[in-house]
């Protein structure tokens, strides 16, 4: 799984190549970013959580493998414990 992870990271990589060098840098930003906060976050052992997280990073590469597409974007929700 850990090959499936790093294959996804290094397509997202070379997607990002075939954007506008603006975009570029603002995707591999936001990919590394996410990449990382999952790599801390997410036990290695949560296997379901993990491809989940390889499935919906498949849609979104190929989302932004589409020429029409010019950049990535990031939901981030956060709650609050009272």
């Amino acid at each position: 799984m850990q090959k499936q992870v790093l294959s996804l990271y290094r397509a997202f990589l070379r997607a990002a190549r075939s954007k506008s060098l603006q975009d570029r840098s603002r995707i591999e930003s936001l990919v590394s970013a996410e990449f990382r906060h999952n790599s801390k976050s997410i036990e290695r052992k949560n296997f379901l959580h993990i491809e989940y997280l390889l499935r919906r990073g498949k849609k979104q590469l190929d989302q932004l493998k589409n020429p029409d597409t010019v950049g990535l974007s990031s939901l981030n929700v956060r709650t609050e414990k009272p």
